[in-house]
């Protein structure tokens, strides 16, 4: 019976994305025909093969899935939603070093959604993508996480802080060092600014960057010789927003507030 449910779903494109669609709600068959750009004689023979295995059901000219169907569709989407991810970015997560990714947000990885990979201007190496940089200053509330410094970071975090946006940052303790003997000045306007909460983390935090806003997600990640390429993703999915939210709790939890240098 599993094999055959198996082929049932994987060997057609029609009968996949009829459950799909059928997962967001019943459909009669004009709905379908249009949502789906398919002809009756296309579909039917489909249909019937989805209700012979117990998938969907037909109240009059309406079709809906079953108790079973909605079981079986609801643990497609996670694969399906992982394939996408990586079938759109195929070379870049080959590359990365996903180790740094806590497992239980790694196997997630398709809740990032429809994300882009950010590639670098060769004109302009050393700069903050400009999708990244556009998008923060835009944001009211803002949580990121850094193991790494860029010297840009200072005076961007801190003209946030000066416009009273909400801010939680997590630092490691090489790059709070860091700041305090090199940024001092932006350092005290983010440790003195009521709006943000300043943290430093007492693990070995190997994830390099993530930002997460109320707009977007933001994550950088070495590749598998720990190098920096200068390589991101970024998405604007809602699913992608909280799984950033939760990553970036799992370091929080890690981490001691600092409230002086």
């Amino acid at each position: 019976m599993s094999s055959s449910l198996c082929d049932t779903i994987w060997l057609s494109e029609k009968r996949k994305n009829l459950l799909l669609l059928l997962m967001e709600g019943s459909r009669n068959i004009e709905q379908i025909k249009t949502s789906l750009n398919v002809t009756s004689k296309a579909m039917m023979p489909q249909i019937k093969i989805l209700k012979k295995q117990g998938l969907i059901l037909q109240e009059e000219d309406t079709y809906m899935l079953s108790e079973i169907g909605k079981l079986v569709v609801g643990n497609m989407l996670p694969l399906l939603n992982t394939l996408e991810v990586l079938e759109e970015n195929k070379e870049y997560w080959a590359s990365r070093d996903t180790s740094v990714i806590p497992h239980e947000h790694f196997m997630r990885l398709g809740e990032l959604g429809e994300c882009m990979v950010i590639e670098p201007d060769l004109n302009h190496l050393f700069d903050l993508p400009r999708e990244f940089t556009e998008n923060l200053l835009k944001s009211r509330c803002i949580l990121s996480s850094l193991s790494y410094y860029h010297p840009l970071y200072p005076s961007l975090y801190s003209r946030l802080a000066k416009n009273g946006v909400e801010m939680e940052i997590v630092l490691t303790k090489a790059v709070f060092e860091r700041l305090k003997n090199d940024c001092k000045d932006e350092l005290e306007i983010l440790l003195n600014s009521e709006n943000t909460v300043f943290k430093v983390c007492e693990e070995n935090m190997q994830l390099p960057t993530i930002a997460v806003t109320e707009k977007f997600m933001y994550l950088c990640l070495f590749d598998k010789h720990g190098k920096y390429d200068h390589r991101k993703v970024m998405s604007f999915d809602v699913s992608a927003l909280h799984w950033g939210r939760e990553l970036f709790m799992h370091y929080k939890k890690l981490s001691q507030e600092i409230i002086k240098i």
